[in-house]
């Protein structure tokens, strides 16, 4: 585990509590999810803030399923899920103060998932006071997830079958690292800078999907990820598994990332020296 994330903060939930939190998002996917993948009408899709940013009818349905079943199970907690923050951006205002949060992203890949592509999935991660103690990402498809909290390695779970400790990959010289980095994502101004740093790189990427753009890191198949939209939906649990592989999670500028950031470059990388010398890369989004 990388030192700049806390390792003395006490679980968040219990091993019962986890297993709990993992079967509900489980049978949200087997009702909710997967019955409606490559089966959606175009009155299943509609768009939030641009015509590229997709909600289906899947996500909201799995979304509602998943925040009935923790408010019966975590009464006291403060649930926020992407699509409720659409209609209700104050609830990521609570997030900072909040004992217990859930944060949810029913359907991260949406875009991909509307278009039929199996490469999607659901993120979980539970907050205290912004900071995060445990997270989850499930793989729908595959019926299995990757799991860390503060105080464990990360993993990689299916059923039945026994756990498996995920590693980040070796860190490496920046022409032998493969990353990925959503271009289009990034101001205006900087995206010709940035793509200018491609060929720096063994290669450059996107999933469109921020739930397997971490497992990839976290199982070193992949060795950095970098990100502008802190949506907390889609980093607060992969940032805490990543890290409890073992690789180095900090915000470009410098400190911990945590759930209520709203601005600012989130930079994953295998270890703090490959960390380092990307960062030497990226600098000039801080300029």
């Amino acid at each position: 585990m990388t030192d700049n994330l806390p390792a003395a903060l006490p679980p968040v939930l219990s091993h019962a509590q986890q297993a709990h939190v993992i079967n509900i998002l489980r049978r949200a996917a087997k009702t909710e999810v997967m019955p409606r993948f490559r089966n959606l009408s175009a009155s299943d899709i509609t768009t939030k803030t641009s015509p590229h940013d997709l909600v289906t009818t899947a996500d909201l349905a799995a979304e509602g399923m998943i925040t009935r079943a923790l408010r019966i199970a975590f009464p006291s907690a403060l649930i926020v899920g992407e699509e409720a923050a659409a209609s209700n951006p104050d609830l990521l205002d609570k997030i900072a103060d909040a004992p217990l949060a859930f944060i949810i992203d029913p359907i991260d890949g949406t875009s991909n998932f509307t278009h039929g592509l199996a490469l999607f999935g659901m993120i979980l991660a539970v907050t205290r006071f912004g900071k995060t103690g445990f997270g989850v990402i499930y793989d729908p498809v595959n019926d299995d997830w990757v799991i860390a909290d503060t105080q464990s390695t990360a993993r990689l779970e299916r059923p039945i079958r026994p756990a498996r400790a995920m590693k980040v990959a070796i860190g490496k010289p920046v022409d032998g690292l493969t990353g990925y980095i959503p271009l289009g994502q990034f101001p205006k101004e900087f995206q010709p800078k940035l793509a200018a740093t491609f060929p720096s790189f063994f290669r450059v990427h996107t999933l469109r999907c921020s739930a397997h753009q971490y497992r990839m890191l976290a199982q070193g198949h992949t060795d950095f990820i970098l990100e502008c939209r802190l949506k907390p939906w889609d980093h607060a649990a992969g940032a805490l598994i990543c890290a409890q592989a073992g690789g180095h999670v900090e915000m470009l500028s410098g400190g911990p990332y945590d759930a209520t950031l709203r601005s600012g470059y989130l930079l994953a990388a295998p270890d703090r020296a490959t960390w380092n010398r990307l960062k030497k890369v990226f600098n000039f989004l801080l300029e």
